[in-house]
């Protein structure tokens, strides 16, 4: 709000002389009087203009300072909400976006929410990933508006994958991978036209090139496949047909040059990780080396079994993955209600998990079995069934394989 400076002025120029000024020589004493007292009636009223202009400024300031100060205090309310929602959001991704719609700071719709979660400010990237893999309809439009975010044209499938990857982490559930890697697919081969044959060549050949990354840059894999490997594992996933061996190596290579960088987190990632677990409780563990009972909090979450030495523990002291382990009742002489995970068929190799030391170094784990005792017999139930659920082979392996199946069948189909 600004003063318009010709809200006092008159409408014509003012003359040079004003009539008032001027004092005829031929006036009665009578008029004489009557026009003084008219210019000091004149000298009042336009030092009560002046008078009444400071005020009308002042007052104008004045408004301007409230509007302004208003302003700042719904800035400042918007940016405290807004933070809030992240932080629900980095809790739990569903019920923070209901409470920046519901707040006005976000609209409800795919492309609003696409929009949000791409620019990720403040954001979880493991909520993200979460969120976007739900399985519902408006979560399924939300990741297809997610993914039409990413410009994948001129990019080979390391680069796109890298771009894609990074925006996110990938959910530990296979339905959920499924269903991103495939509108990552669709979207890739939209950007990039003729490169493969369909998006289920595209599917396959992004996965083989995820595991190929864990393969080369995972410490604890000690087969390295070479490239003959990998252009072996690739045959026949275009259409029935191979892909130019060119295109394979020129993967390769960028992939044993440079691994994938996966977003990490902040602090928030444990505690989402840990935030709403499948089971949780104290349970006695048997040492791998040292044969003793030693009692740990253990929190059962994302097909992990994590166990903390106190339940104020930030960061677990071990971590055992269940992909491909199983579960089993067992008779200890020392300990009741105990159950062992053990890997299926063992040949002597060590279960895949890792721990912490007491001076902070994290080394592999080295149990064959982990044998668990719980407080009543009702628990060691409880537990072996809750474990039991959670417990799966590893997913990449399982939607590879349909894939590949659906491409022979295809091809199959295809033939006269």
């Amino acid at each position: 709000m600004t003063v318009d400076s010709e809200l006092f002025m008159p409408k014509n120029k003012a003359p040079k002389m004003d009539d008032l000024d001027y004092i005829p020589v031929d006036l009665s004493p009578e008029e004489r009087s009557e026009l003084e007292d008219i210019r000091r009636r004149k000298g009042v009223l336009l030092q009560e203009i002046q008078r009444l202009r400071e005020e009308l400024r002042e007052a104008i300031l004045e408004v301007e300072g409230l509007e302004s100060s208003t302003e700042g205090s719904k800035t400042l309310q918007k940016s405290r909400h807004v933070a809030m929602g992240r932080k629900k959001f980095n809790m739990d991704p569903k019920k923070g976006i209901t409470f920046l719609v519901e707040n006005e700071l976000l609209r409800h719709t795919p492309e609003d929410i696409a929009q949000f979660l791409y620019k990720g400010e403040g954001l979880n990237k493991t909520a993200i990933g979460d969120y976007l893999g739900e399985r519902d309809d408006f979560n399924i439009k939300v990741l297809q508006a997610f993914v039409d975010l990413h410009e994948f044209t001129d990019l080979n499938l390391v680069q796109a994958l890298r771009q894609f990857l990074w925006s996110f982490r990938l959910p530990g559930e296979a339905q959920k991978i499924d269903r991103m890697m495939e509108a990552f697919a669709q979207r890739y081969c939209h950007c990039n036209p003729g490169v493969f044959q369909s998006t289920d060549t595209c599917y396959v050949l992004s996965f083989a090139i995820i595991m190929l990354n864990t393969s080369l840059h995972n410490p604890n894999v000690r087969d390295k496949p070479g490239l003959d490997r990998f252009i072996s594992m690739n045959r026949g996933i275009n259409e029935g047909g191979d892909l130019p061996e060119e295109l394979l190596r020129n993967l390769y290579e960028s992939i044993k040059n440079e691994p994938f960088k996966i977003p990490e987190d902040d602090g928030n990632d444990l505690t989402h990780t840990f935030f709403n677990p499948d089971r949780e409780g104290w349970l006695l563990k048997l040492g791998g080396r040292v044969k003793t009972w030693k009692r740990r909090w253990f929190i059962l979450t994302d097909n992990c079994l994590y166990y903390f030495e106190y339940t104020t523990d930030k960061e677990p002291r071990g971590i055992i993955p269940l992909e491909n382990l199983s579960i089993r009742e067992v008779e200890d002489p020392r300990k009741p209600n105990c159950f062992e995970l053990y890997i299926p068929n063992n040949r002597g190799q060590l279960i895949k998990a890792c721990k912490t030391e007491a001076d902070g170094r994290v080394v592999e784990g080295n149990h064959m079995v982990y044998r668990i005792s719980a407080p009543t017999p009702e628990e060691k139930d409880e537990w072996i069934h809750s474990i039991k659920s959670a417990v799966s082979v590893d997913p990449f392996y399982e939607m590879l394989a349909a894939r590949k199946k659906r491409i022979s069948l295809k091809k199959k189909e295809e033939q006269p």
